[in-house]
């Protein structure tokens, strides 16, 4: 088992991450041996993953981390970083390594604060590894001010260290940063590679799996969870009813409220399961007295922290809708490519009756003008619109077709 196995369909990206992460294993064995470095080195200091979501451009970061830090001995024989096994392979994997910083956020954005903490974590020499990598899983969530401030960080590296920068698109990311980093694109995995993998690691059922990985259309990480969580399924069924609800005003303003209703409900049942826990241990490390009364001068970083837990709740409900609404694009996507006789492969094959009803009482023009309906709901509450408004906004739009 290598660093790269669980980067799914992607072996143009895979071969150009191994090369440089050999370019690197020889540049710091000739600076550790005072030897000058090869010429046309395939490795440099900071990298941008861009790609659709679920194609794997965190774990295309984090694998590349990890062969960046291989211990292996086999390396000595000619063998290529990122075995998968060593210490240094293993922990960079699992997050444990002292040299690795993985920063994801379930916050809305990722501000100036602490981009300045990281920026300063990046000057510092490795601990114990060969370089010192920071991987960004959420790159286009920096706010502007957060950008201006890593900018100088990519510009001016410290010679050990390495940017790992992902988002979903170039233009998700400040010209100046982009500019300044080797840019690698991946492609949505096919649906083979994915349903493979949910059989082979997750031990998924082959028709389960085949029957997940299409209707998320190769996205990774909704592939297993559609698989294995009866919660999800049950949701997408509810959301793929929509198109058949929005016959009248009323069946569209239940419809709405349904679904905002749901992303409320997961947002909630996130809070639980780590609000109380979080408040409770940054009670502890403040002092808190038994009967749970907080010391003096703590109000202001108690406030801070239910503002963290409010955005993040925010951003939760957020990413439900949004998880809805991707369902839905499928949804009309597939009804059509039956109204334009296309032989591409439907995604949603297990609600095949419903496509067909919307497919026969309408044409593509009507379809086309749903699919943005439902895409400029997803743009209004990117801008803050409130969620129930925009929603509805959406299922009125579906009735009108």
């Amino acid at each position: 088992m290598s660093v790269w196995d669980d980067l799914v369909g992607q072996d143009r990206v895979q071969e150009q991450l191994s090369a440089a992460a050999r370019d690197a294993d020889i540049l710091v064995t000739a600076t550790a041996q005072g030897e000058p470095v090869p010429p046309g080195s395939k490795m440099t200091h900071a990298w941008l993953f861009t790609g659709p979501p679920g194609s794997g451009g965190p774990t295309a970061a984090r694998a590349f981390a990890a062969a960046l830090q291989c211990t292996s001995p086999d390396r000595a024989m000619g063998g290529a970083p990122g075995c998968g096994f060593c210490d240094g392979c293993h922990t960079s994997l699992i997050g444990t390594h002292a040299d690795v910083e993985v920063i994801r956020t379930d916050l809305l954005s990722i501000g100036v604060k602490e981009t300045r903490d990281l920026v300063r974590r990046a000057q510092l020499s490795p601990a114990v590894g060969r370089w010192q990598v920071i991987v960004m899983e959420d790159a286009d969530r920096l706010t502007e001010g957060a950008g201006n401030v890593l900018l100088k960080a990519v510009e001016e590296p410290a010679p050990r260290t390495v940017w790992l920068l992902c988002a979903p698109s170039l233009e998700d990311v400040l010209p100046t940063i982009r500019s300044r980093c080797r840019h690698l694109t991946l492609g949505t995995p096919p649906v083979e590679a994915v349903a493979d993998v949910l059989i082979r690691r997750d031990g998924v059922d082959p028709e389960r799996a085949h029957s997940a990985a299409r209707a998320t259309q190769g996205h990774i990480g909704r592939a297993r969870r559609l698989a294995t969580d009866e919660r999800a399924r049950a949701r997408r069924a509810a959301v793929l009813k929509v198109p058949l609800r929005v016959a009248d005003v009323g069946g569209c303003l239940k419809a709405a409220q349904e679904l905002v209703d749901t992303a409320a409900e997961d947002a909630k049942q996130v809070a639980e399961e780590v609000d109380a826990k979080e408040t409770e241990e940054m009670k502890a490390a403040l002092g808190a007295a038994a009967g749970g009364r907080m010391p003096r001068g703590t109000a202001g970083v108690m406030k801070e922290l239910e503002d963290k837990q409010k955005r993040r709740k925010t951003r939760t409900q957020r990413d439900s809708l949004d998880l809805a609404l991707t369902d839905l694009t499928g949804f009309y996507r597939d009804v059509l490519a039956l109204q334009m006789g296309s032989r591409i492969a439907l995604a949603n094959t297990d609600v095949q009756d419903a496509l067909e009803r919307i497919a026969e009482s309408s044409g593509p023009a009507q379809t086309l003008r749903r699919i943005e309906a439902v895409i400029a709901c997803r743009h209004a509450l990117d801008r803050n619109v409130a969620p129930l408004l925009a929603v509805e906004a959406m299922t009125m739009a579906l009735r009108a077709g």
